[in-house]
């Protein structure tokens, strides 16, 4: 896992996102909210931005990102959580 590199981190967790999200019959087209939790904001919030923006730009959920202290092991820069809507109606 990309030890130092929130931006390839942040890549790697909406590559698992999005094969969740396939697991259920849903797509990064049903994002309707994303929450990012970062460890140094200053340090990193432009690279997971970024990565935000190229996975999710076309879809524009609402997002929060905010720093906290710590995350459940000192190598993980960000954690994001990811709410979809998945319409089974259809």
């Amino acid at each position: 896992m990309y030890r130092r590199d929130a931006y390839k981190q942040t890549r790697l967790a909406f590559t698992i996102v999005e094969r969740a999200l396939a697991q259920v019959g849903a797509s990064l087209d049903d994002v309707v909210r994303t929450r990012l939790f970062v460890r140094n904001l200053q340090r990193d919030g432009e690279g997971i931005s970024r990565a935000h923006g190229e996975v999710l730009g076309h879809v524009k959920p609402a997002s929060s990102m905010v720093e906290v202290s710590r995350l459940v092991h000192e190598d993980i820069l960000v954690l994001i959580e990811v709410d979809a809507i998945l319409d089974l109606n259809l």
